[in-house]
């Protein structure tokens, strides 16, 4: 879709999603966000903003858009969504045709978070800059979905005071989520034909004596009280490899765990590898991610605004981008249209209701730090 076609959000919201921009992490064919980023940069130019691009890995970029300060002493907001995807794979409905059908925009990232980086967006082109007595500037960032390269990239710079991160949280204000510790399991055994099994060991059952234990342990590992908003840290085998054929016993298995951690769990990784060790269980542990969790004064200026404007201050379980700001210093919290229960599924979805609510909603609170 050409950008001088776009009458509104819902057009602008089309566009993005059938501009494919899966993580390369899940999607091997994937060329990144490079595409999608030179797309809202000239959506920002169009509404006049001075527009840069950042490569943060090859062929891997981050937008941004600002505005000139009012005044030099002026605070400065960031709508900070992400240009990533998931991959499509196993959709239901075709990810890139962005079809409007029983009032919903179907396609891949139209809940998570192109809708929402829409909404921001064309919040962005419908005030005048020149009445605010705040700053405010977009970033587009790259690799949310994986690790957060973009988010590390832009927090890096410090160039805000007070970032909202695009989510679909139903316009309420995420100020705290977990954060997430991903290990990679490996245990190892010896190889021998599958009629005498006897004479290997056998990678796949030390995998699962493994994971048993860990399960059933996992909250004496490293124990934390559960958080009053958050709950109790979780822990959930994703993915499992082991094998290479029925007739052989096999000497590797690999299984991936997604742990969601809380506060005070920061020694989670040597703690599980201590514990495999204790227990004399033959298993060794990778990190594949790691990020903190969230936490913004929920009584924060910024945050009592969104309040004032209708949105509740709620806790989740799932990390974004919001939580890498946090760590430098910069307030942070994550907000928009949409519901997180259709991000990643194999029919996503935004109601354009809401779409067109969140647009309206980011508009009043750019023009509440109007002058006069």
């Amino acid at each position: 879709m050409n950008i001088s076609s776009i009458t509104g959000v819902v057009d602008l919201c089309r566009a993005l999603v059938q501009i494919p921009s899966e993580n390369p992490s899940a999607a091997r064919d994937s060329q990144g966000e490079e595409t999608i980023a030179r797309f809202v940069g000239s959506f920002l130019e169009k509404i006049g903003a001075d527009v840069e691009y950042q490569e943060v890995a090859p062929g891997r970029f981050n937008v941004y858009g600002f505005w000139p300060k009012p005044s030099p002493d002026a605070q400065r907001i960031l709508f900070a969504p992400h240009l990533d995807t998931v991959s499509v794979q196993g959709m239901t409905v075709d990810p890139f045709a962005a079809n409007v059908e029983n009032g919903r925009i179907w396609g891949r990232g139209s809940s998570d978070t192109k809708g929402t980086m829409a909404a921001m967006l064309w919040a962005l082109q419908s005030i005048d800059w020149r009445k605010l007595n705040v700053a405010v500037g977009f970033a587009g960032l790259a690799d949310e979905e994986s690790g957060q390269i973009g988010a590390k990239a832009a927090a890096a710079r410090r160039f805000a005071d007070f970032v909202i991160a695009g989510e679909p949280t139903n316009l309420d204000v995420v100020y705290t989520h977990k954060g997430t510790a991903w290990i990679e399991v490996a245990t190892a055994g010896k190889s021998a034909h599958g009629s005498t099994p006897e004479r290997g060991i056998n990678a796949i059952y030390r995998m699962n004596s493994a994971l048993r234990l860990l399960s059933e342990q996992f909250p004496k590992i490293c124990p934390v009280a559960d958080h009053p908003v958050l709950g109790p840290p979780t822990l959930s085998v994703g993915r499992i490899k082991g094998g290479t054929k029925i007739n052989v016993v096999p000497d590797r298995c690999v299984a991936e765990v997604d742990i969601r951690v809380l506060p005070g769990q920061e020694s989670i990784f040597t703690d599980i590898q201590t514990f495999f060790d204790r227990e004399q269980i033959p298993a060794t542990i990778k990190i594949i991610k790691s990020s903190k969790p969230l936490f913004t004064d929920p009584e924060h200026p910024m945050v009592n605004r969104l309040a004032d404007l209708g949105s509740k201050r709620v806790g989740a379980s799932w990390f974004c981008d919001a939580a890498l700001f946090a760590d430098v210093g910069t307030p942070a919290i994550a907000l928009g249209p949409g519901s997180i229960a259709q991000a990643h599924t194999a029919d996503e979805f935004i109601e354009v209701a809401e779409l067109e609510r969140g647009a309206e909603f980011l508009t009043k609170f750019i023009r509440s730090f109007a002058n006069g």
